[in-house]
Formats: structure tokens, C-alpha cells, sequence
């Protein structure tokens, strides 16, 4: 029986963030799909169906919580992290977002390896394909 392939979508305007997201994740042997823009983010999300996505709130095109309330609209069942350096946890924003379902994680830059490598595993439990 073939093991299912495991997706995640990294959104953050930084070329080096999206590089450190992608190198966790494939560790986990999650394939990887990256964007810099909410644009770039959003047509991905038409041509592929990620099981998880990492979402940084400012981007240069939209702000993140914005292009998660899109990306919700049409994957409700996507489980969403935010990754920011501007906002922490306890921000009455963050926490409304999580409050209402919009995101079910976050995570503060600079962000600890492991703090990415426990939501994989929180939505990925099995891990990804062992040949990876």
C-alpha cells in the first residue's frame, strides 16, 4: 500500500525563512511547497492540496492574517501556524485568531528547529515517507 504524500505550504517574504522552514520539514519528510507572496501562496493553493501551511503575517502583498482568512475560506480543513517577528502569542490579535479557529498555531521569529519539527509531527504523527 502506498504511503500518502505529505504536504506543507511555507508563505514568508524572507528567501532565507522559507530555505530554514523547507529544511525542517523535509527533515520530516514532508515535501514542500514555498511562496514569498500572498499571490504566489494563493495560486499554489489551486494547483495543490497541502495537509498543513506556515504562514508569515507580514508579507508584502497582503497581510498574513488576511491571506489566512482567504486561505480558509476555500481549505477550511487546512490547519494553519503564523510565524511572525512583530507579533507574539499573547497579542490580543493572535489570540483571536486562535480563539476563532482562523490558525491553530503560532510561532514567534526567531523560531526554535523544534518548535516547527512538533507541529509536523502534531499533524503528520506517522512522519513522511522513509525514502525521503
Amino acid at each position: 500500500m502506498a504511503m500518502q504524500e505529505l504536504k506543507a505550504l511555507v508563505v514568508d517574504d524572507e528567501v532565507d525563512m522559507c530555505w530554514a522552514l523547507e529544511r525542517v520539514l523535509q527533515g520530516e519528510g514532508i515535501k514542500t511547497h514555498s511562496a514569498h507572496t500572498a499571490e504566489g501562496a494563493l495560486a499554489i493553493l489551486k494547483k495543490n492540496t497541502p495537509q498543513l501551511a506556515f504562514v508569515d503575517i507580514k508579507l508584502p502583498d497582503m497581510d498574513g492574517i488576511e491571506l489566512a482568512k482567504l486561505i480558509k475560506a476555500s481549505n477550511p480543513s487546512l490547519p494553519l501556524i503564523l510565524i511572525s517577528g512583530y507579533y507574539y502569542g499573547d497579542d490580543p490579535v493572535i489570540k483571536k485568531g486562535l480563539e476563532e479557529g482562523l490558525y491553530v498555531g503560532f510561532i514567534s521569529k526567531p523560531f526554535e528547529v523544534n518548535e516547527i519539527r512538533n507541529y509536523a509531527r502534531r499533524f503528520f504523527p506517522k512522519g513522511g515517507n522513509p525514502s525521503l
